[in-house]
């Protein structure tokens, strides 16, 4: 029915209980190394576990709008949107920070991450 069940060390995601009341018709779910990132039905993204792994996405909420993707490091996420635009949030050193790329960041097809980055391939081959 799409609702989301969490355990293990809550420090790490295995407590959902603040946003569990927002887990409702979730269609993929994806993990960094602590963190959970779950695409709704309506293409929003809801987060929880440890911040510094991207448990906490306020600070990109209003981007996370029409998401077709979403792609987890280690310590980072990154969300392709329907238009393939990029939105990445969390540790800079790990592929939180796409504003130095933002520009070439258009047509994405597919975003592969490693554990400390990622790369991007764009409709145009490159």
């Amino acid at each position: 029915d799409g609702t989301v069940v969490s355990w293990g060390n809550a420090e790490f995601g295995g407590d959902s209980s603040s946003v569990q009341h927002q887990l409702r018709n979730v269609v993929c779910l994806d993990a960094s190394g602590s963190a959970f990132a779950a695409t709704l039905q309506d293409r929003s993204v809801i987060t929880w576990g440890d911040a510094e792994f991207g448990g906490d996405s306020h600070a990109v909420k209003h981007e996370l709008l029409d998401v077709r993707q979403i792609c987890p490091s280690r310590h980072a996420f990154a969300a392709i949107l329907l238009d393939g635009s990029v939105v990445t949030w969390r540790s800079p050193d790990f592929g939180g920070d796409s504003s130095a790329v933002c520009h070439q960041l258009k047509g994405v097809l597919q975003i592969q991450p490693s554990l400390f980055a990622f790369a991007a391939l764009l409709d145009d081959g490159s």
